[in-house]
């Protein structure tokens, strides 16, 4: 198992939160009095993240909202100040990351070396030997994209191949051959329930980052009940725009922590209470 995955289950009880917050900065929606200083993206992440810290399992930035605005060097001082400051809370970097092995092994150091991510989104669509430079990291978190949230998932994920869809092969790799270091993960979204209790029954109590509540519609308790391990844990619950932009105004922050303590109390209430 890796120290990834051992964060995460000591975050799941410190915390009593399968929540992630997703760290994805607009800076066309932030406050006029966060818009307007000189770093706005980290100011931002700044306040989100000291008003929800004790709620979570987890953050989650997403690559591509820092780099269109020019911005890594706000993503890698938001990642340092989350390891600084709560240094119990993995960071997920959401790159989505996918690449023959040598270009892959750039991407790897891009994000646990440069950035200092703990863990990072890959796709597995070159097949194993392009995941292999993330997975020799064994310390670190490697999140295998499976069935993904968005309405054209099943356009690929559910094609059959020999009587079997892909994104369940897809599973079955990552839970037989990849995960040869205990430090796999795989994305299910919370808007395909039905598909995440498949997924969570081909990969026994691997962990499972869950994208697709809050804005996207994703029904919490069924996500819950679905995804979760025997002892009501396993999962990576995350949300972004319905946390970010609970409000607009100068409240922004403390708007955030009602909705993360809102989240906290939906998957409380529909998780199992076993013994892990």
């Amino acid at each position: 198992m890796s120290e990834f995955i051992r964060q995460l289950e000591r975050g799941w009880d410190a915390s009593d939160s399968l929540v992630c917050v997703g760290l994805d900065p607009e800076i066309e929606r932030f406050p006029r009095h966060i818009a307007d200083q000189a770093s706005p993206i980290f100011q931002f992440n700044k306040a989100i993240i000291d008003a929800t810290a004790d709620l979570v399992c987890a953050y989650k930035p997403q690559f591509a909202h820092y780099a269109a605005y020019e911005a890594e060097d706000q993503l890698e001082r938001t990642i340092e100040y989350i390891h600084r400051n709560y240094p119990g809370i993995p960071v997920i970097l959401d790159s989505k990351r996918g690449d023959v092995g040598n270009t892959a092994e750039r991407y790897a150091i891009e994000a646990f070396e440069r950035y200092g991510a703990d863990a990072v989104t890959v796709s597995p669509y070159l097949g194993g030997d392009s995941l292999e430079p993330f997975l020799k990291y064994r310390e670190k978190g490697v999140i295998i994209l499976c069935r993904t949230s968005n309405p054209g998932a099943g356009d690929l994920q559910d094609l059959e191949i020999a009587g079997r869809r892909l994104f369940h092969i897809v599973a079955d790799l990552a839970a037989s051959r990849w995960n040869s270091r205990g430090n796999c993960l795989l994305v299910v979204g919370a808007t395909y329930p039905r598909e995440l209790a498949q997924v969570r029954e081909i990969v026994g109590n691997m962990p499972l980052l869950v994208p697709g509540v809050g804005a996207q519609g994703g029904d919490v308790a069924q996500a819950v009940q679905n995804g979760q391990t025997a002892a009501g844990a396993g999962l990576v619950i995350s949300s972004s725009r319905g946390i970010l932009y609970a409000s607009s105004g100068e409240d922004f922050a403390t708007a955030a922590r009602s909705a993360t303590q809102k989240l906290r109390e939906q998957i409380n209430g529909s998780r199992a209470r076993g013994v892990r």
